[in-house]
């Protein structure tokens, strides 16, 4: 497990600090990609940390290689979300079962649509009040840990630094 992960997000990690990207930009694009990576809106997050990326000139590749990891959270993280932002509005819990799908769709698609759509804004809600947060939270984590890796590339450490 641990040379896959090294192999897939580490290694990576390295060789865009090895291009000259500050510890500071670094930190931020990989906070942002996870933040963003775990937005209950399936299908917007690519094209969200593109827009991101190139609008303030961040990393594209540390963004997209933290948002691409965030795939399985993503999924996990939607009940939470939903049930967040269902108490935010204070609407009514929406049943979550293989006969409450049934009886959605059944109802009519225009019916299970806008159901559906309620319940993603609902989550999206939820997300926008825990993204700002989470973001500054992984920002300040992640920017010592990068700004090590960093000083032991300026002391002649390259890929092989402990700290990353």
């Amino acid at each position: 497990m641990r040379r896959l992960m090294t192999a897939r997000w580490i290694d990576p990690l390295r060789r865009v600090l090895q291009q000259g990207v500050s510890a500071e930009e670094l930190a931020l694009s990989v906070a942002l990609g996870v933040v963003i990576g775990n937005i209950p809106v399936l299908g917007v997050s690519t094209a969200l940390c593109v827009a991101i990326a190139v609008r303030f000139r961040l990393n594209l590749a540390a963004i997209q290689l933290a948002q691409a990891a965030m795939a399985p959270t993503q999924w996990l993280l939607l009940l939470p979300f939903l049930r967040f932002g269902e108490w935010l509005t204070r609407s009514p819990s929406v049943p979550l079962s293989v006969r409450a799908g049934r009886a959605l769709f059944a109802a009519g698609a225009g019916h299970a649509t806008a159901a559906l759509g309620l319940a993603t804004l609902q989550a999206a809600l939820a997300w926008l009040l825990v993204a700002p947060v989470a973001v500054f939270a992984l920002y300040r984590l992640l920017r010592p840990v990068f700004a090590r890796a960093t000083a032991g590339r300026l002391r002649g450490g390259g890929a092989s630094h402990p700290d990353l």
